[in-house]
């Protein structure tokens, strides 16, 4: 068998902006997974911090840097990641969430076997520390388009994406304020029957200082504008699809 197909390279893309505070931890994460033939790719997003320092200090080649002048955001950052990426497998990793050492290994093997394009697993909440705290998101087992349009339970640093079954511009991520990453979930599921599930918890993901009640309203005002915004959904539409997500939102949290 051709060593690639046996030991496929896997691209990671990570935006960070000052992540002093929590990237070190994040970067552990990666430098210990158990599958190595991977790459890093970092997009610094105008860090006025340590942030860069904290990277240069773990000394591995398998990690690229690639310096933004300004703060662009984590859609155009994650772009550029991806435009950087040469592997047969992409993946994404936010600056401040962790992953099980065996996290890559376990996807890569699920993805063989299921033969998928786009898979995406269970994860469990950490508090800012990074410490689990219990609360698991457990996983379908498949997901497709109009599934995914009333739960938004793929989480962005639980994705992997066989990148030898789709081009770059299938995961190029649009442009919006919020919830740019659920529309490219959307925008993928459009052209590919379904997503595969990994019920199995690897990834953490790290939950900071700002209020719980914030954190909901905000992504209630997120997701209506993804269904009337960037699906083009109208009125009616848009609100039947936005009472079967707030319904599958609280079912989770029970």
């Amino acid at each position: 068998m051709d060593d690639n197909l046996k030991n496929p390279l896997v691209s990671i893309v990570t935006p960070v902006y000052n992540g002093e505070d929590f990237f070190a931890e994040t970067i552990k994460t990666v430098l210990l997974q158990s599958y190595t033939n991977w790459e890093w790719i970092i997009v610094d997003d105008g860090s006025t911090d340590k942030t860069l320092d904290i990277i240069k200090e773990c000394k591995s080649k398998k990690i690229k840097v690639i310096k933004s002048e300004g703060n662009d955001g984590a859609a155009k950052s994650r772009n550029k990641g991806i435009k950087a990426s040469s592997g047969d497998f992409l993946c994404f990793l936010d600056a401040d969430d962790l992953w099980e050492s065996k996290k890559i290994e376990e996807q890569i093997n699920f993805m063989r076997e299921k033969d998928c394009a786009f898979s995406f697993t269970s994860y469990e909440f950490a508090d800012a520390s990074g410490k689990p705290n219990g609360r698991i998101v457990s996983v379908p087992t498949k997901i497709t388009y109009k599934q995914a349009l009333k739960n938004t339970t793929i989480w962005t640093s639980t994705v992997m994406f066989d990148m030898r079954k789709m081009s770059k511009e299938d995961v190029m991520m649009p442009d919006v304020w919020r919830g740019q990453d659920t529309a490219t979930w959307w925008k993928v599921l459009k052209k590919i029957d379904y997503a595969c599930g990994l019920n199995e918890v690897l990834s953490y993901y790290r939950r900071g200082r700002a209020s719980l009640s914030s954190n909901k309203f905000t992504a209630l005002k997120r997701t209506w504008n993804l269904y009337r915004n960037v699906e083009r959904f109208g009125i009616v539409k848009s609100t039947m699809y936005f009472i079967s997500y707030c319904f599958n939102a609280v079912r989770r949290r029970i």
